[in-house]
């Protein structure tokens, strides 16, 4: 469905249920599926409309929600749904989640974030407790329990779009015998309360200083410790593993004042799901990095390959996995998925400068050091929020416009495109002691989409490189980021 349509419907559920009108429709940015996110506001009331053409799974998610809500339990209320249009209202949580605290941390994890991390794992153990018993799980989507058939889905991605994407040798009936092996135990372990599937900070709003859950239409039945590995071993996440087993203590000790808890028992099988989840990761990593190309993917794997070298190393499991171990081995020792040594990029007499500018006044900015002007890339190719009043006197600075890039654009793949061209030229550069790099994005007014593009490049760039960029944006500097 068209994103034009889909706001007119959402307004439309909205002003039914608010009584005013929408002053506000803000599409929200996007997830790593269908579904479409937006903000909606009136003079008293504000939610969250989602537009999902998968039925099955909005029907599980209101069923789970309106379940899960009159437990006490804490998730979004359920405001409206129409489900003929593929749409429904839920509670606005505002807009910060527990990953939001993580990127602000910095290089140790303070205890405030400790603290909010038990608070998280507590109402994670009523969730799956609490909120699992009575809880009619034929509503799961696409199925009703964590069993071997969906073990067997994640390993099979696992195997097919991370390890042959990477190039990994390995015995196929070995490592299929080492995935059967793996599947055994697990299921010996309590696999009867609710599983989330998806546990990870950015499903994980904080409001008020307390936790709130979101998009769970992927829960089923399953065994305890699947989502506490998701949360505790999340890949960036990076939590000192002193702090995990203190995580990992709190969680044992509040489940097991709901029900009895043998404390070796569960962290034996705990291991093994921290294991589990991160071959479903990689498997995602996989698709979404190494066949889509996707940056945010690619950055994730050497800190879940980390993760995996300590399970492998540490954690003792009672089981035979001799393949699996071989090709996750190869991989870590290959380096290949090692992020560039920053040191060297700081230390580097390179210096990028990133321009955005307008075709219709500026044209294609000069190159001062004489190499050519570098790369030019034309944004006008993707979908232009300028032409929406809203956006007019914006920038692509702004978030609603970012968040239109986002969603109503293809401008995330344009970028994973760009970054893979200039990441290549980048580290050329770096090796040969080349002293200056440009690259350029146009588009017509130079103030929405080839500013949103720049800014993207300029941080890709100093995140992963450390390199020095200078960051012109020429149209807006030339207007004092004044916008008619």
């Amino acid at each position: 469905m068209v994103p034009v349509k889909v706001e007119h419907i959402l307004v439309a559920l909205f002003e039914q249920w608010a009584g005013e009108n929408a002053m506000l429709v803000l599409p929200l940015a996007p997830s790593g599926s269908q579904r479409v996110y937006y903000r909606l506001q009136g003079s008293s009331k504000s939610a969250i409309g989602a537009y999902n053409p998968n039925r099955k799974e909005n029907e599980a998610f209101l069923h789970f929600s309106r379940h899960f809500k009159a437990k006490g339990l804490p998730v979004p209320e359920i405001f409206a749904e129409d489900l003929s249009q593929d749409v429904y209202l839920q509670e606005d949580l505002g807009s910060t989640t527990l990953y939001s605290y993580l990127l602000q941390r910095g290089d140790y994890f303070p205890d405030y974030l400790v603290q909010i991390y038990r608070q998280v794992v507590q109402q994670l153990a009523r969730l799956q407790i609490e909120g699992g018993r009575d809880l009619d799980y034929s509503y799961c989507y696409p199925r009703q329990a964590f069993d071997r058939q969906s073990m067997m889905w994640d390993f099979n991605t696992f195997k097919y779009y991370f390890l042959r994407l990477a190039y990994t040798p390995f015995d196929e009936q070995a490592l299929e015998d080492d995935f059967q092996r793996l599947a055994d135990y697990l299921l010996q372990a309590d696999c009867s309360h609710f599983m989330f599937r998806d546990f990870q900070t950015r499903n994980i709003m904080i409001k008020g200083g307390q936790p709130y859950f979101i998009d769970y239409q992927g829960g089923r039945r399953g065994a305890l410790q699947y989502d506490l590995a998701s949360l505790l071993y999340q890949a960036k996440a990076s939590i000192p593993e002193d702090i995990r087993q203190e995580l990992l203590d709190h969680y044992i000790q509040v489940a097991g004042q709901m029900i009895d808890i043998d404390r070796e028992h569960f962290i034996q099988y705990f291991y093994g799901y921290v294991l589990i989840r991160s071959i479903q990761t990689f498997g995602t990593y996989g698709f979404r990095g190494l066949f889509e190309r996707k940056a945010h993917f690619l950055e994730s794997i050497p800190f879940a390959l980390r993760n995996v070298k300590w399970i492998l190393e540490n954690a003792h499991l009672p089981v035979q996995i001799p393949e699996l171990s071989r090709a996750m081995y190869h991989i870590i020792e290959s380096k290949r998925f090692e992020p560039f040594d920053k040191i060297k990029g700081t230390s580097s007499l390179l210096t990028v400068t990133v321009n955005s500018f307008s075709y219709n006044t500026t044209g294609i900015p000069e190159d001062p050091h004489g190499n050519g002007g570098g790369f030019v890339f034309d944004c006008r190719c993707i979908n232009n929020p300028g032409r929406y009043e809203p956006y007019k006197k914006l920038t692509g600075r702004d978030e609603p416009v970012i968040n239109f890039l986002k969603h109503h654009s293809h401008m995330n793949e344009f970028l994973n495109s760009v970054f893979h061209l200039v990441n290549e030229a980048v580290e050329d550069y770096i090796e040969r002691s080349f002293t200056h790099l440009m690259v350029s994005f146009g588009c017509t007014g130079g103030q929405h989409r080839s500013v949103y593009a720049a800014d993207a490049l300029a941080k890709h760039l100093q995140d992963r490189y450390g390199v020095k960029v200078v960051l012109r944006h020429i149209e807006q500097e030339r207007k004092n980021w004044q916008n008619g």
